[in-house]
C-alpha cells in the first residue's frame, strides 16, 4: 500500500453532466488537499474522462480496470460474477488485468464516489463494491463510499451482503437508500463543488429547460415535453426568454427538437459550452428539468423551478432528496402539471452550511497535507470532528 496513491471509482466519461461534475469536484478538492498524491480514477470511459478532467489534479491517472472486470462478468449470475471478480483480484494471472490490479493494490484508499449507479437498474454494478473489497483484503487499503444513490434497491442475490461490509466509511444521499442498506444519511457529492459552480460565471435571466429522453417510463417523455412547452409559451407571453441546456449530448437533444419552434438554436446551450464555461445559474431564473443535478445546482443558486420525474423508483427518489433539502420545487409525476413556485425554497440560504458539511466529510477522508488548507470555518471544524467520530460503524457490518 502506497500512502501517495488515491483510487477513485466512478461512472465518469460518457459524458453526463452530473457524473462528471461529481468526479471533477473530488479532483479539484484533492488538487488542493492532496496535490502530492497520485490520483487514479477508474471509470467506464477512461479516454473521454482523461479529456474532461485534464488539468484538474496535477497527478491524475485514468483507467478502467475495475469497470472492465464488472462488464466482463455482467451477464453471469451475481454469485458467479462475484466469485470471478474476487478470484481475479486476489489471484492475478493474466496480463489483461495484472498491471492495473497491482496498481490498485498500491492505493492507500479506494473510494466509490457518488452517483446513482449501484442499484437494481444495473445490478451488475454491485461488482464494483465486490472488487474494491477484494483489493482491500489483499492490500489493507481503506474503503470509502460517499453520496450514494442506491434505489431501486439491489435484490439480496445481486452481490455480497451487506453491500458495504468492511467499508471504513459509507454514506447514502437519500433516506430510502440509507434505509435499504443500513447506512447513515449524508449529502450528494455535488455539494462539494456547488458553491464554486454557482460563482463560476454570469447567467442571463429567463426560463431554462432540460428534458431527457433516456431512462424514461412509457409516456413520460411526451408528457414532460408538453409540460415544458406549456411553461415556455407562458414565459414568452410574459416577455421572458427560454433557453435549453444539454446535460447529456444526444439524449437531451430530442426534447429540444420538439421545442425548437419556441427556443431558437442560439439559445440552445450544448454540453461542451456548459462544461467549458459553467452551468448557467442565477437566482433570477426559472427551470423545468428532469435532470437531477440541474435541479440541485439551480435550486442551490436560488432559482425557482419544476422537477420532472421520468422513471418511478429512480428519478423521483433523486429529486425528492433535493426537495427534502428545501429546493421548494414541485415534482411533476405522471400527467401532473404543477406550476412554478412563487418563491425559492430555503436550500440556497442553507447552501453554505451544506457545503461546509461536505467539505468536512472530504477532510475526514483526505486530511490536508501538512501546510495545506485549514477548515473553512469554526463550523466546518466542528462538523469535521463530528464526522470523524461517526465513521460508518454500520458499514462495517
Amino acid at each position: 500500500m502506497n500512502p501517495g496513491i488515491i483510487y477513485l471509482v466512478g461512472t465518469s466519461g460518457h459524458p453526463n453532466f452530473g457524473d462528471e461534475f461529481i468526479a471533477a469536484a473530488w479532483l479539484k478538492y484533492l488538487a488542493v488537499a492532496r496535490p502530492e498524491a497520485e490520483v487514479w480514477l477508474d471509470s467506464p470511459q477512461p479516454g473521454m474522462a482523461q479529456v474532461l478532467f485534464d488539468g484538474m489534479h496535477p497527478r491524475l491517472r485514468v483507467t478502467n480496470t475495475l469497470w472492465r472486470l464488472v462488464h466482463e462478468n455482467a451477464e453471469l449470475p451475481a454469485d458467479a460474477a462475484a466469485k470471478n471478480i474476487r478470484e481475479r483480484v486476489a489471484g492475478l494471472g493474466t496480463p489483461a488485468y495484472d498491471l492495473g490490479l497491482l496498481k490498485a493494490r498500491e492505493a492507500e484508499s479506494l473510494h466509490l464516489i457518488g452517483g446513482g449507479y449501484v442499484n437494481d437498474t444495473w445490478p451488475h454494478h454491485a461488482g464494483l463494491v465486490v472488487a474494491m473489497r477484494a483489493v482491500s483484503e489483499v492490500s489493507g487499503a481503506r474503503l470509502f463510499a460517499t453520496g450514494q444513490g442506491l434505489m431501486p434497491a439491489l435484490q439480496p442475490a445481486a452481490g455480497e451482503t451487506p453491500l458495504f461490509r468492511g467499508f471504513d466509511y459509507a454514506r447514502a444521499r437519500d433516506d430510502a437508500s440509507a434505509a435499504a442498506h443500513g447506512l447513515e444519511l449524508g449529502l450528494d457529492d455535488a455539494f462539494l463543488g456547488a458553491e464554486a459552480e454557482i460563482s463560476r460565471g454570469a447567467a442571463a435571466p429567463g426560463l431554462y429547460v432540460c428534458i431527457q429522453s433516456d431512462m424514461v417510463d412509457p409516456g413520460r417523455f411526451s408528457a414532460a415535453v408538453a409540460l415544458a412547452r406549456e411553461e415556455v409559451v407562458r414565459a414568452a407571453g410574459e416577455g421572458i426568454e427560454a433557453h435549453y441546456v444539454e446535460a447529456i449530448p444526444g439524449f437531451d437533444r430530442a426534447a429540444y427538437d420538439q421545442l425548437a419552434d419556441l427556443i431558437p438554436e442560439e439559445r440552445f446551450i450544448p454540453f461542451v459550452h456548459v462544461w467549458t464555461h459553467g452551468l448557467p445559474l442565477s437566482d433570477r431564473q426559472t427551470w423545468v428539468t428532469s435532470r437531477f443535478h440541474l435541479h440541485l445546482l439551480a435550486a442551490a443558486a436560488g432559482a425557482r423551478g419544476i422537477a420532472v420525474g421520468m422513471k418511478q423508483g429512480y428519478y423521483d427518489v433523486k429529486h425528492q432528496s433535493v426537495t427534502a433539502l428545501g429546493s421548494g420545487w414541485p415534482l411533476a409525476l405522471d400527467e401532473e402539471r404543477p406550476g412554478l413556485p412563487a418563491r425559492p425554497g430555503p436550500l440556497a440560504a442553507n447552501l453554505a452550511a451544506l457545503a461546509a458539511r461536505k467539505r468536512a466529510e472530504a477532510a475526514t477522508l483526505y486530511p490536508p497535507a501538512p501546510g495545506g488548507p485549514a477548515p473553512a470555518s469554526s463550523t466546518a471544524a466542528k462538523l469535521l470532528m463530528r464526522a470523524r467520530s461517526g465513521v460508518s460503524r454500520k458499514a462495517r457490518g
